[in-house]
């Protein structure tokens, strides 16, 4: 039954974790908010959120956290924001993910950490996926926007690596998202529009700070505890399919063989090499 359970709060933070593309993506295209605005109501909101989560258990959320680790959130959140305004719900996400991955493999291999040959192929085929993405067609995104999801995705993996070793990861979050409470308020004093706010956009921007960040966040650190390292960076496999399927569901974005193509290259190739990183450490 227990399994089940977490199953079941595994799928809602992963559906809540692609959600948030979807939230970002539909605000932006409808033009009913800025990415500035969109990302200072979504950190505010978090650091709140995750705040009264921490303090009814007893924890004090400013005790934890750090500068870095707060940069970093934030880096991630802006950039995602801003290349939201011109790319589709999955292809922001694919970049995102293999971003984030790249990111971390990248610093495991300049910290001692060797690859077999299957994983340099997964790679490869990762970066690969990349390549195949941003070439011109129907899905390729400006690369400006590319070049600011990167950037996100680079900070979401630093963000991950800093927490790596965080034995209370639920608390060091919350910090961290009230330590970006004034790097969110700079922003929206330097590059917010509030006149150009409408409903919409400020709904969208609140259910991904409360919900699917706040919220998400949460029940992702109640059942990643009972998850194997490669088990959870594996079942994170899911978030860009589940963001593409969002984006065709609710705003008719096209998937199209490009998409689908880079898909596998990249969500294989991440694959092959956590993969084989648990077969190897298990010898």
């Amino acid at each position: 039954m227990r399994n089940i359970t977490n199953g079941l709060w595994l799928s809602v933070a992963m559906l809540a974790f692609a959600a948030n593309s979807l939230l970002c993506r539909m605000a932006l295209l409808e033009g009913s908010i800025d990415p500035a605005s969109f990302t200072s109501i979504r950190l505010i909101s978090g650091a709140f959120t995750l705040f009264l989560l921490t303090y009814w258990n007893g924890i004090r959320a400013f005790s934890f956290g750090s500068l870095s680790g707060a940069v970093a959130l934030f880096v991630y959140a802006s950039g995602f924001s801003f290349a939201y305004i011109s790319m589709s719900t999955g292809t922001g996400a694919l970049i995102l993910f293999g971003s984030v991955q790249l990111t971390m493999l990248v610093w495991g291999f300049f910290h001692g950490e060797r690859f077999s040959l299957w994983q340099w192929l997964g790679l490869g085929a990762a970066v690969a996926g990349l390549v195949v993405l941003l070439l011109p067609g129907l899905s390729a995104p400006p690369m400006s926007s590319a070049a600011l999801m990167t950037m996100a995705g680079i900070g979401w993996g630093a963000y991950s690596l800093l927490g790596r070793a965080a034995g209370a990861p639920l608390a060091m979050t919350a910090g961290n998202f009230l330590f970006t409470v004034p790097l969110a308020v700079v922003l929206h004093l330097a590059l917010a529009q509030p006149v150009n706010w409408q409903s919409m956009g400020v709904a969208c921007a609140l259910l991904s700070g409360v919900v699917t960040s706040g919220l998400g966040y949460a029940i992702w650190y109640r059942v990643v505890k009972f998850l194997a390292a490669s088990q959870a960076a594996t079942v994170q496999l899911s978030v860009p399919v589940l963001a593409m399927l969002l984006g065709w569901v609710f705003l008719g974005e096209v998937i199209s063989g490009q998409m689908l193509l880079a898909s596998a290259c990249i969500l294989g190739g991440i694959g092959l090499v956590i993969n084989r990183r648990k077969a190897e450490a298990s010898k």
